[in-house]
């Protein structure tokens, strides 16, 4: 099930077809597009810790998937000069294995970790001194003879990256220095990317199809990419010079996304609430059965774009279809449905 849903254009998750992302990727600030108050932040960050000698202090950078998390640490690293080592929470098994990243590190190296809240907690122990002394706190031997030392490591600059901040444990969050998260794209920063995508891929994309595309984006730059690369390869299957608007159309009409970036299975999702179970309240297993679909999946990648687009919500009862979800697949609003939107509304307001 899980396969099917890792060929959805409109995940952000990565994919496999995502193989050209790495020659998209901005080298400096100046490149990278949005982020605007994380930017300027860590540009300062950046040249004091630069005027001081000193490795940059730790860095979290959380949000959703596919917004730029790993492009940032790339910069991050080229804005500091240093080497970047790149590594990810579920790679990082054993506490060896963490020993033997940072001890293999250079002074004021950048470490990136992704998915950092998947790493083990006995790795997490010994990360904590590694972060807070620059030092590796290991066992010799086994029993009576046991003992401990302490092993300096250089200075480094860890950057954790994690699309679930929550799952990070109180004391390895604190000891980070500087938090940021990532926000959603506007239409028109996700435009702006798709023109600089479109230059280094030598393709050439008129304006409304730029916007076009970029509306359909979900605020998320690598579905932009993805998009304008598959919208491409229609324009030239078409023997089309360019995208053109009208390309854009046909194109996206194929993949079946729609104007707001919903794709088939969302749309499934949000007709099984409202016609086969007359908007709700319903649960999250109700709904998997009646989609087909894995119910953990539907909770992690298809219902946090439907809520913020105010389509459903989470109620104690179960999801709900909103008034906006009606109009957007052009159905009616049942007199139970209305009635359910009501006492939904009341609630709301009291709390």
């Amino acid at each position: 099930m899980q396969e099917e849903f890792d060929e959805r254009f409109v995940t952000s998750t990565k994919l496999d077809l995502d193989g050209e992302e790495n020659s998209l990727r901005p080298k400096s600030f100046d490149e990278y597009v949005g982020q605007q108050k994380i930017k300027n932040n860590l540009k300062v960050f950046i040249e004091a810790s630069k005027k001081r000698g000193e490795a940059l202090d730790h860095v979290l950078l959380y949000g959703p998937p596919g917004l730029g998390k790993t492009t940032l640490s790339h910069i991050i690293a080229n804005e500091l000069g240093v080497q970047l080592r790149i590594t990810s929470g579920p790679a990082i098994e054993r506490a060896a294995d963490l020993a033997a990243i940072l001890t293999n590190l250079n002074e004021n190296d950048v470490l990136f970790v992704d998915e950092i809240h998947r790493l083990n907690r006995a790795v997490e122990e010994v990360l904590y001194p590694a972060m807070e002394d620059f030092a590796l706190d290991i066992v010799i031997g086994k029993g009576p003879s046991a003992r401990s030392m302490r092993l300096s490591l250089p200075h480094f600059t860890l950057i954790g990256a994690t699309t679930r901040a929550g799952m990070l444990t109180g004391p390895l969050r604190d000891r980070f220095g500087v938090i940021c998260r990532l926000e959603l794209y506007s239409p028109d920063d996700l435009a702006q990317i798709i023109r600089r995508s479109a230059s280094i891929l030598d393709i050439t994309v008129d304006e409304k199809a730029c916007l076009n595309i970029a509306g359909r984006s979900r605020g998320t730059p690598r579905i932009a990419n993805r998009l304008l690369k598959r919208v491409s390869d229609f324009a030239i299957v078409m023997g089309k010079s360019g995208i053109t608007n009208d390309i854009a159309n046909h194109a996206l009409q194929h993949l079946e996304v729609d104007s707001l970036g919903l794709d088939y299975t969302d749309r499934k999702v949000l007709d099984a609430i409202i016609t086969k179970f007359n908007g709700g309240p319903v649960g999250l297993e109700t709904i998997a059965a009646a989609t087909n679909e894995e119910g953990v999946t539907i909770e992690d990648v298809v219902e946090p774009f439907l809520i913020q687009l105010g389509f459903i919500s989470r109620t104690p009862r179960g999801r709900i279809a909103l008034p906006a979800a009606y109009k957007h697949l052009n159905l009616p609003i049942s007199e139970a449905a209305q009635n359910q939107l009501s006492i939904f509304d009341k609630v709301s307001n009291d709390e």
